[in-house]
């Protein structure tokens, strides 16, 4: 039989042993908390460069967030049975201490120390410099993840086939948030917080945006293309290439429709000087000097399109729809002004301003103006979706061809209407309502 003094000495020993066990679970709850904010948080990007310099953490790091659901599935399942068994002993030892009043004393001190030490300490530490905290942890949590994969696995097919019967599908292979969405929802963050200058996010968005825009929205319409007659006398043609502002222009033959070719300015007076155009008559062909028309179809996209003008070493293309008509022109600058902006020469006119401002305050504009530009130019938000230019929107949204004097309010803006030619919409003033 054991003495009273053996007895206390027994319950002492299993007390600090509890103890130490509590502290031991909290201090695991604590890794596993700021693992899964560090891991979730850090930027890929970031890792990469890490990864560039040398830095094997970082790469552990790329490797396990490759998976995010089996990472976050892994980290869920320690996290919680640490918990559980902390919670699950500190309950027995208050309840020996202070009987059947010691489950809620158990409850209040477990819940105080598992929401300061393993939950707001180990996060608020993680977030403030998640790639560093990424890269330290996920030698620890790669062998986690390998360990409880088998568990992780069969908790993740249940819960699909769970959403499935309530008509949730889940499909693993696809991010949440795409790259190209995630970096420009970063870039206008970066904005509307004072970190990003609004040139810098135009460029930026602007290089971004070309996988999805088309040649249509930004060639140059048909209607406002300066092109050449192949059966012109040569002199005319001459004087054409001369007073144009353009260094290549498109040759047609009978109709301007049938484009059989384009005339660089450089190649026709180098064969007017070899000809002897000094003297003060030429004659030559303009076929002879003309370069082979270069076709592309209106649903190509901008980048498709830069790609390829660089790869032909080419600055000119004729814009063609489905059935092969004319639709306009577009050339690399048009392509390099939606990143960089409107870029000019000396050769333009400086009082083709894109934009006017008239007595009253109003935005004065050119009906042709891409609704892009204007938003680029004014930071407003007008819609694209069913026009390109600022007088095909207002057409699209009053369902007529206005007149002169007519005014609109949509989209909080007010145009009126103060041009028109034929059937086409030259002048508008806007202003938000």
């Amino acid at each position: 039989m054991q003495s009273p003094a053996s007895e206390v000495f027994v319950l002492d020993a299993a007390f600090w042993l509890i103890i130490v066990a509590i502290i031991t679970l909290l201090f695991l709850s604590a890794f596993f908390s700021g693992s899964e904010t560090a891991l979730t948080a850090a930027s890929r990007g970031k890792l990469k460069s890490m990864v560039d310099r040398g830095s094997r953490g970082a790469a552990l790091a790329l490797k396990v967030t490759e998976d995010t659901e089996r990472l976050i599935g892994a980290v869920l399942l320690g996290n919680n049975l640490v918990n559980i068994l902390a919670a699950a002993l500190a309950t027995s030892l208050f309840t020996r201490l202070f009987g059947d009043s010691g489950v809620a004393l158990a409850t209040l001190v477990m819940t105080l120390l598992v929401l300061i030490f393993a939950e707001v300490l180990p996060k608020t530490y993680a977030i403030t410099n998640p790639e560093t905290a990424a890269s330290r942890v996920s030698p620890i949590i790669s062998v986690l993840v390998l360990v409880l994969s088998p568990v992780v696995t069969a908790v993740r097919w249940y819960v699909r086939l769970t959403l499935r019967a309530f008509g949730v599908r889940t499909d693993p292979g696809e991010a949440v948030l795409a790259v190209h969405e995630e970096i420009a929802g970063t870039i206008s963050l970066g904005h509307s917080e004072g970190a990003v200058m609004k040139d810098d996010r135009d460029r930026l968005l602007g290089a971004l945006d070309l996988k999805h825009r088309t040649v249509e929205e930004i060639m140059l319409h048909r209607s406002a293309i300066e092109m050449i007659d192949a059966d012109a006398a040569p002199q005319a043609i001459l004087d054409q290439c001369l007073r144009s502002h353009f260094t290549r222009l498109p040759v047609y033959k009978g109709e301007q429709e049938n484009v059989v070719g384009v005339v660089h300015a450089r190649d026709l007076l180098r064969a007017v000087h070899k000809l002897g155009g000094e003297s003060g008559s030429v004659d030559f062909r303009v076929l002879d000097v003309a370069m082979k028309p270069y076709f592309v179809p209106e649903t190509t996209t901008l980048d498709d399109q830069m790609r390829e003008f660089l790869r032909r070493r080419a600055h000119f293309a004729l814009v063609v729809d489905e059935y092969g008509a004319l639709q306009g022109l577009i050339t690399l600058e048009d392509i390099l002004e939606e990143i960089v902006g409107e870029i000019s020469d000396e050769h333009d006119k400086a009082t083709d301003l894109p934009i006017e401002r008239s007595d009253d305050g109003q935005c004065v504009v050119d009906g042709g103006m891409t609704i892009r530009d204007l938003n680029r130019a004014t930071d407003w938000h007008l819609p694209d979706d069913h026009a390109n230019t600022v007088a095909g929107l207002v057409i699209h949204e009053s369902q007529s061809i206005p007149s002169v004097g007519q005014v609109f309010s949509f989209h909080g803006f007010r145009f009126e209407v103060t041009g028109r030619q034929q059937n086409r919409i030259s002048r508008l003033k806007i202003r938000p309502l």
